[in-house]
């Protein structure tokens, strides 16, 4: 059984939306289609979101979710999700297959602040 509630640290690099995940074999995976201008209004009211950010997504709804994702179709082995509040769709790459068996129907997001452990 896979996790329920999935966590990636999107952050900008060379002025693309990217994660690492280093389990899954996946660095500096771009976010592309559509889906950088979701990011950006999630996380248009969090300072320094372009220097990470913690995003939880889950296909199944979650206390606090700011957004639900709507599946529209597949194509060229991606998936194409339309926000449920934004007039706005995007195109996930294959590595969503990575975090769920097959694409959802919905998706569950939610943003929040990456803090900094203290090393003292």
């Amino acid at each position: 059984m896979s996790n329920s509630l999935m966590v990636v640290f999107p952050y900008k690099y060379q002025d693309t939306w990217v994660f690492d995940d280093a389990e899954m074999g996946l660095t500096k995976e771009p976010f592309v289609f559509g889906i950088p201008e979701m990011i950006d209004r999630i996380s248009k009211d969090m300072p320094e979101a372009n220097k990470g950010f913690k995003l939880i997504f889950s296909a199944k709804p979650f206390p606090g979710f700011q957004q639900s994702l709507i599946w529209v179709k597949e194509e060229y082995e991606g998936n194409w999700y339309k926000s449920s509040e934004w007039d706005l769709e995007g195109w996930l790459c294959p590595a969503l297959l990575y975090y769920f068996e097959e694409a959802p129907k919905e998706i569950y997001i939610k943003a929040e602040r990456k803090h900094n452990r203290s090393t003292s």
